[in-house]
Order: structure tokens, then sequence, then C-alpha cells
């Protein structure tokens, strides 16, 4: 009875064993046909962050112009010497204007993305240049001549040698030489290259920035 039950051990690990056999083999034979069953794929659906990104960017500074001018001005008083009475004044100003993207108003059509994820429309409005912004440590008085009678009269002045005159004209005349300059287009150059690399970070295989007025 023992040498029964003992012989027939082994044929139960047996078959055991080709049963087991058999279905791996037939889990490799469908994972190849069909694909693995019962396997688990993420799927994100999650929008990517970026209106909001470019929001907090606000007034996004493009490019910059940096200006040294001279202001030459001359105040004649008619029939005197300029010895006598009159001032001319050489001013140096330098600064700088920038181009300037506003990103803070931007509404959520600004930023739209293909269905499949792989491209991407950012419509912005186009730069605009700011007022210029003088330097106050470089900017100086380069010569200033008055007559005798200003120089009498500036005894009893508090400020006998205003420059805000000086930093007015200044700053237009800067201004004007900066709309002459291809600012404006080196602003846009200039985000759209800061905004194909922020989206090609992002995994968007097309990024296409337009500017509308």
């Amino acid at each position: 009875m023992w040498n029964k039950n003992r012989r027939r051990f082994p044929s139960i690990i047996t078959g055991a064993l080709v049963i087991v056999g058999l279905v791996i083999a037939a889990s490799m034979v469908i994972g190849k046909l069909w694909g693995m069953p019962f396997t688990t794929k993420t799927v994100d659906h999650s929008p990517p962050p970026v209106l909001v990104n470019l929001r907090e960017l606000a007034d996004y500074h493009a490019a910059q112009a940096q200006f040294e001018l001279t202001i030459d001005q001359e105040h004649d008083v008619q029939w005197m010497p300029s010895a006598l009475a009159g001032e001319r004044v050489q001013f140096v100003a330098v600064g700088s204007v920038d181009a300037v993207v506003d990103f803070s108003t931007l509404s959520g059509l600004a930023v739209v993305q293909s269905e499949d994820g792989t491209e991407v429309i950012i419509t912005l409005p186009r730069p605009v240049l700011t007022e210029p912004v003088l330097d106050h440590d470089q900017s100086h008085v380069m010569n200033r001549d008055r007559g005798l009678l200003n120089r009498l009269g500036g005894i009893f002045s508090d400020n006998p040698t205003s420059e805000s005159a000086l930093y007015d004209a200044a700053i237009a005349k800067m201004a004007a030489a900066a709309e002459a300059t291809d600012l404006l287009q080196q602003g846009e150059d200039n985000t759209k290259l800061m905004l194909y690399t922020l989206f090609k970070s992002l995994g968007y295989q097309k990024v296409d920035v337009r500017f509308v007025a």
C-alpha cells in the first residue's frame, strides 16, 4: 500500500508541472498576439498650467535699447549779448527703453492646444515701448554758460539751474529714437524664442506664436 502511494505522488507532481508549463506558454503566446492581459495603462489628461504661468510673468520685458544723447539748449535774450543775458547748456542723457509684452490680461483662448496634445498656438498682444527711463547717476550737465544777469538773478532763486526741462527734453528725444529702431521687432523675436523653449520643454512638438494688435 505504501509503495502504491509513493508511486502516485511523482505522477501528480509531474502532471502539475506540465499544467503550469502549459499555462505559462499559453500566456506568452496570448501576450505576443493580443498583449499581456490585466496590464495597467496610465493616461494623463491633465492640461498643462501654462496660461497661469504666463500670466504670472505679467509685463514681460522682451528687449531693451540703451541710449546716450546730448541736449544742447540755448536761451537768448533779444537785443542783448549772451555774455550779459541768456544761457546755454549741454546735457548728456543716458537711459533705456524696453519692449514689453503684457501677459497679465491673457484670456482662456490665448493658449490653444491640438487634440493630440502635440501642437499649441499662443496668441499674444504685440509688444509696446515703455517710457524712457533715465539713469540719473550717469546723466549730467556737461557744460553751462550763463549771462551776468542770469547769474545775479540766480542768487534770489531757490533752484536757478533746474534740470527738469532737460530731463523732459531727453525723454522726448529718447522715445522718438526708440520708435525709429527695430526694438519692437526684437521684442517679438525674443518673446517667440522664450515661448518656443518653454513649450518645447513641456513636450509640444510644434509651437506657433502669434501677435495681434
